[in-house]
Parts: C-alpha cells; structure tokens; sequence
C-alpha cells in the first residue's frame, strides 16, 4: 500500500470513524452518516468516503446493509471456553435417557432455543476415520449443529461417532435437546464408554460462505476451528468433533501444571 493510500483523506476518514466507534460516540447498532453526508462534510468525492466505509467494513466493525446503510456492528458478549466445561461433575451423574424416543414419520426436527442438529449416517472419510479409529469408507454418525444463545448463533459443532457407539441412543435423535442436561458425555458413559480424555486443536482462519450466512457474520471476522478427540480411559476415540467459532465472541482459557 502507497503512503498516499494510507494517510490520504479515505483514510482519515476511516480514522475518525473508528475513534467515534471506540469512544462511544457512535454505538453498537449507531447507523454511520451517509457515503453523500461524508463527502460533503470532509469536500471529497463520494468514491473517496465510500472508500472509508470500505475500510470499516473490511475490519468488521461495521455492517452495511443494502438499501440502508452502515452501521456499526453490534457487540457480542465474549464468551470464555476451558478445560472446566469438559468436568465429569456437569455430566457424570445426570440422568438420561440412554435410547431416543421414536418420532411419527414426517415429523420435522425442532429447532428449540439453544440449537439446531442435523444427523446423518455416512461414510467416514479419511480424517474422520483416521481419528476413529475405522477404515475410511465405514458408517459413522455426524451429527451436524448451530449453537444460539439469546435466539443469535454463537458457534457450530459437528460431531462424528462410530456407529456401533451411538446407535440407537439419543445422541442421533435430530430433535434437539433428546439428549438430556448431561448430553452425549452422559449418554456416552451409561453404555460404558465414559469420556476421560480430549486433545484440543485449534487455529484461525477466515470462514467460509456458508459460516458467514450460519453465524452471522460481517466481512473481515475471522473464525477459530477447533478439533477435539475424546477418548476413554483405555484409550479408544468416542468422538471426533470440529467446531467453528467467531473469533471476536470467545476466549480459551487453560490452566495447567508445568510438565517436568
């Protein structure tokens, strides 16, 4: 980028913006002056202001919506996600019900406040399998959901588990919330496959179309994927999930011991 290009007045323009956005000047849902009134408020050319709004949109801290406007982006409440959320004390002594309800033919899956699952057998690709622990090509669930908090999506997980593990039990009723307060963790270790330990993996990157529309997101918001393997105690994988979650709406906090 040309120094021109970085001080010229788009850029100022884009400047003045942010610092109206960061001191509150202008608030989370604040409609932005029109390309038109910053054009003749700064004396350039609407091509240049259009330039600015460019800027904060590509940073995401605008929305534009077309016909309307710009607008500031609305705030998320940042979410902090560790090791505690896994405790065997959320999950280990709920009660469930281990084998999913049976629902009349044709009735549809129920999207029901905190998510929207979709379950489907398939065949196990080649991460899929290699995680499980099956030959690439064997039938495996996924189990496929968007997460809402406060009716707005927050993240999505896609789970994989080996056929035999799970058929039959409400971990692959599409109805969400079958699955009981303990969800597949408890159901998990009823039939004597108790989670005892994960690797996480994580890194970021920028989303997919289809993210975009899933989550809600502005351009310019990068998303963390995340790869979690949970095993039982002798070491067999019971699940290999994928989540994808708004970088700007979640932090990872861990607290661990030193290795010697």
């Amino acid at each position: 980028m040309s120094p021109e290009a970085q001080t010229g007045p788009a850029t100022q323009i884009a400047n003045d913006l942010r610092a109206a956005i960061a001191n509150g000047t202008l608030q989370p849902g604040a409609k932005l002056p029109t390309v038109r009134d910053l054009a003749e408020q700064y004396g350039v050319s609407r091509n240049t202001a259009a330039k600015a709004i460019a800027q904060l949109s590509n940073e995401g801290r605008i929305v534009t919506r077309y016909g309307s406007g710009a607008y500031v982006r609305e705030a998320h409440p940042v979410r902090r996600v560790g090791q505690d959320r896994y405790a065997k004390s959320n999950w280990a002594n709920s009660t469930v019900e281990v084998y999913r309800d049976e629902r009349h033919e044709g009735e549809p899956a129920e999207q029901q406040g905190t998510q929207t699952q979709e379950v489907t057998l398939l065949s196990a690709d080649e991460r899929v399998a290699q995680a499980l622990g099956v030959e690439v090509g064997a039938d495996v669930y996924e189990r496929d959901r968007i997460m809402f908090r406060d009716g707005k999506p927050t993240h999505l997980v896609t789970s994989y588990y080996r056929r035999e593990d799970v058929e039959g039990t409400a971990i692959i009723d599409s109805r969400p919330g079958m699955a009981g307060s303990g969800g597949s963790f408890a159901i998990l270790a009823e039939r004597g496959l108790a989670p005892d330990e994960m690797t996480e993996e994580l890194f970021a990157r920028m989303p997919t179309v289809e993210e975009m529309v899933s989550l809600d997101l502005p351009p310019g918001e990068p998303v963390v994927e995340q790869w979690r393997t949970t095993r039982t105690a002798e070491g067999r994988v019971i699940e290999y999930a994928k989540g994808v979650h708004p970088a700007s709406r979640f932090v990872w906090s861990y607290t661990f011991k030193i290795p010697d």
